[in-house]
């Protein structure tokens, strides 16, 4: 009577185990970056309320200094956070977001990034996020405050960054 095998051989349970250890090397790092670009996203998310209240007073006053150069020439009176964004700031058409606190990622902690209102020649607003290093205006627009280079944040990984910073 033949024996029939049962079970797995030990050269093959090494190759299963050698496979899930190579998925597992691409994934981790994917996923940590993911995860990173998803607080950073926060900021973004976080300075809606500060664009559409500039795009308002830009509309009706027509300056970005003066008038709307400050979150109070706005009519936002209050800090702004969140979980991994530890403030918001705001001067003359560029809101900085600033990352930290406990729950943000080490790699992020401290960093900013800064998005910059642009007009373009029909007059529309276009926010700009901008992190490294100082970026000049993208064809077509121009810096609502003048000039032509804008500062810009500390997140310079660009695997951080989401798709409309640069």
């Amino acid at each position: 009577m033949k024996s029939v095998q049962k079970g797995f051989t030990l050269i093959e349970l090494m190759i299963v185990i050698a496979i899930i250890g190579i998925l597992a090397a691409i994934a981790i790092p994917a996923y940590q970056n993911y995860t990173i670009r998803a607080q950073v996203s926060e900021g973004l998310s976080l300075a809606g309320g500060i664009e559409t209240a500039f795009d308002e007073c830009y509309a009706n006053k027509g300056t970005a200094g003066g008038t709307c150069g400050t979150m109070s020439d706005l009519g936002i009176n209050s800090s702004i956070s969140g979980t991994y964004v530890s403030s918001m700031t705001y001067g003359a058409g560029v809101i900085t977001a600033t990352y930290g606190g406990a729950n943000a990622n080490s790699n992020i902690s401290g960093k900013t990034i800064k998005l910059t209102a642009y007009q373009s020649p029909n007059g529309d607003i276009s926010w700009v996020c901008s992190a490294g290093s100082g970026n000049t205006a993208p064809a077509g627009l121009s810096i609502v405050t003048g000039g032509s280079t804008v500062s810009a944040g500390s997140v310079s990984n660009d695997a951080y960054l989401p798709a409309t910073c640069y």
